[in-house]
């Protein structure tokens, strides 16, 4: 994509599979890994994402993120740094849990985690509050990365952390934020921005949930 002299481009790219994700399992912030389709598809989203002008590769510390995201450093050469801010939604008493074990547990829960930013998981953190974690991630790389203006950051991060950001990001108001739906693994989010300042940065939405292609476990 052409890129705009000035504009900033963001990248949020979510982590590739892993077998919680296949067996429905609540990850929050356990450490899983990638399965081989989930490095299949953290390539794949190389090939395809490393083609923008990226400066900065960020990610989770979390290893399915932080292993999806040496796979665009590989490709790219860029060094991935570490961002514990950018780790996944704590899910408290949730995690490690099945989704039928969790609405068994909890009737009617999970749908109203999903309808409402405010809902706050059994000893978790609310949608508002991860998305009030994440986002002077991005304020500060607006602020700090005189190389941004024209080029591209890519963060790798997780797939609630990612709706969170975004709709913090588009000072979206906590009743819309259920508009931002899931993504599926190793798709990303792409923002811009047109404003001056971290104070007035001016963020669109560009694109929501793409993906190099789909992947044999969404077919």
């Amino acid at each position: 994509m052409r890129q705009k002299t000035g504009v900033r481009t963001l990248i949020l790219l979510r982590h590739g599979q892993t077998e919680w994700n296949a067996n429905d399992r609540m990850q929050g912030q356990i450490d899983t890994d990638l399965t081989d389709l989930g490095r299949r598809q953290a390539k794949e989203a190389a090939r395809e994402l490393m083609s923008h002008k990226a400066v900065g590769l960020i990610s989770s510390d979390l290893r399915r993120a932080y292993d999806t995201a040496l796979a665009l450093s590989e490709h790219s050469g860029l060094e991935v740094v570490r961002e514990p801010r950018l780790r996944e939604t704590h899910l408290g008493d949730w995690q490690g849990m099945g989704d039928v074990e969790v609405d068994s547990l909890y009737p009617g829960a999970r749908l109203e985690w999903r309808m409402d930013a405010t809902f706050t998981p059994p000893n978790g953190e609310s949608k508002l509050e991860v998305g009030a974690r994440a986002l002077p991630v991005v304020q500060e790389l607006f602020d700090e990365r005189q190389d941004w203006p024209g080029a591209t950051m890519i963060l790798v991060a997780h797939g609630g952390l990612i709706a969170a950001l975004t709709a913090a990001l588009l000072d979206l108001p906590p009743r819309n934020w259920p508009a931002l739906g899931g993504l599926a693994n190793a798709s990303w989010v792409q923002l811009s921005s047109h404003g001056p300042s971290p104070d007035r940065p001016g963020w669109r939405l560009d694109v929501w949930n793409a993906a190099a292609k789909v992947a044999p476990d969404v077919i």
